[in-house]
């Protein structure tokens, strides 16, 4: 069977299209991380309590999750070059409301405006990665996406921190002023123009209505329950199980839904998403406990802490382009087991930690758990997108990214929840230093015991996935031009 090369390397014109989108992803991961730092500051600014002052936080999530699928919708009816670069103007149009918010309540609000142009930024980078290039490159590129997403978040912490305390908090929102106008300035100039791929379709207002009720609601539960207000949590995560139910008949029964259910037929795509679920749950899990490993049972000081803690995205950052461009050439189902089995090890190590581990071991057993989610991470998003026929791309990327951030959200839940479980409610309380470091250890292991069977559990769902021809789908395939 004749059977050409594939093109394994990008032209010019490609690779700047590819980091004019990841451009976009790293605002996204900058803007996930470096908002956290200053909370205090903005808390003692405006004279608020901490938890007030954490609905920076919330409500930027919660308008993101909710309206990643409406992002990926329309840009399918209006085209994703033009809604891509309205939403990073208006990202960078709220990052300077944010900054120059005279109270918390606007601070809020001007968030909110943020987070819809963060949900677009987000929801349309793995689509256009697919429709403007060529499937032989898709894993290089998902994978150089993923790249930047990671180092934005890793720089997130550093750069709060530094900006905080060297000039105030509300420089974490303007650094976004120079980036965003030089993305917006590049997009208009590189990105290609192409057809919308649904130009006649309308968008389904009551499927968005129910998924922002129960994404904002399961959000609010997850964050709750494990604090001052369980039966508020409890009652939040009853709410949003009835308007997912609620979300799947209308989606079942919409003439153009959000999400088409029926691709959740095709086994490897069901289980796929279900995989980027799981292994953002074990990084967002590990990421949220190592803090109190560190900080109370290693006696480290909170700045050493977060230093230790950069080696799981530098881990990431180095795997993610090069699995992703393996993938292109062998496939994305091996890549993707060795990266579920890699993490699987790394979560092991990390299991036996105890009072008396050293600080090497700790950043190289961190080191591997990042290497091995980048291994896995940009093959196991370019084999989501190859599932679906071009007309789905949108609603699957910005399902994807829904997946990613269900993930974080249920991993910091559910593996705190591990923890107190097996050390007592006093891990989340400032009482915690006064108890025994064996007895706080022992959590912790449990903790992470936790997430190596969710990376298992990754393991063998991908047995049951079929290989497929590394950069077979040519479906919908749009050349690039200028």
């Amino acid at each position: 069977m004749a059977d050409p090369r594939p093109q394994q390397k990008m032209t010019p014109k490609e690779l700047m299209i590819v980091m004019v989108i990841a451009l976009g992803s790293f605002m996204a991961g900058l803007d996930a991380t470096i908002v956290n730092i200053a909370l205090p500051d903005i808390a003692k600014y405006f004279d608020i309590s901490t938890v007030l002052a954490s609905w920076v936080l919330n409500a930027y999530l919660i308008i993101l999750v909710s309206l990643l699928l409406a992002a990926s919708r329309l840009g399918d009816m209006k085209g994703y070059r033009n809604i891509f670069i309205g939403g990073f103007a208006l990202f960078t149009a709220g990052s300077a409301f944010c900054g120059l918010s005279p109270t918390i309540d606007i601070l809020i609000l001007s968030r909110m405006v943020q987070a819809v142009g963060g949900a677009v930024i987000a929801a349309l980078g793995a689509v256009m990665v697919t429709s403007y290039l060529s499937a032989s490159l898709r894993g290089q590129a998902l994978g150089i996406v993923a790249m930047f997403t990671m180092l934005g978040a890793a720089l997130g912490p550093v750069a709060g921190g530094f900006l905080t305390s060297a000039f105030s908090w509300q420089y974490i929102f303007f650094v976004n002023l120079p980036v965003g106008i030089v993305a917006i300035i590049l997009g208009i100039y590189i990105l290609p123009q192409m057809a919308p791929v649904a130009p006649k379709a309308k968008l389904d207002i009551l499927g968005v209505l129910l998924t922002f009720v129960a994404l904002g609601s399961l959000i609010v539960g997850l964050t709750s329950v494990q604090g001052n207000y369980p039966t508020l949590g409890m009652v939040a995560l009853v709410i949003s199980a009835i308007f997912w139910i609620l979300f799947i008949v209308q989606e079942r029964r919409a003439a153009e839904p959000l999400v088409n259910i029926s691709l959740f037929k095709n086994r490897a795509y069901s289980l796929q998403n279900v995989n980027m679920m799981l292994i953002q749950m074990a990084m967002a899990g590990v990421m949220v406990v190592m803090p109190f490993y560190l900080e109370l049972v290693k006696k480290i000081p909170t700045d050493n802490a977060g230093a230790i803690l950069l080696a799981l995205p530098v881990g990431m950052i180095l795997t993610a382009p090069i699995a992703g461009k393996f993938s292109d050439i062998i496939g994305t189902k091996k890549p993707i087991i060795t990266g579920f089995a890699i993490c699987a090890v790394a979560l092991f190590f990390l299991s036996t930690i105890s009072a008396h581990t050293s600080v090497g071991h700790i950043v190289i057993y961190l080191f591997l758990l990042g290497a091995g989610t980048g291994v896995a991470y940009s093959p196991l998003n370019s084999a989501v997108m190859v599932e679906c026929p071009a007309k789905d791309r949108g609603s699957t990327s910005g399902l994807v990214k829904m997946m990613t951030n269900l993930g974080s959200s249920l991993g910091v839940a559910v593996v705190m929840l591990v923890a107190m479980v097996a050390a007592g409610p006093k891990i989340a309380q400032v009482s915690s230093h006064a108890l025994p470091a064996t007895e706080l250890a022992g959590a912790f292991d449990a903790a992470f015991l936790f997430c190596m069977v969710l990376e298992i559990i990754g393991v063998v769902l991908m047995l049951a996935v079929a290989e497929k021809e590394p950069g077979g789908d040519s479906d919908g395939e749009v050349a690039i031009g200028f």
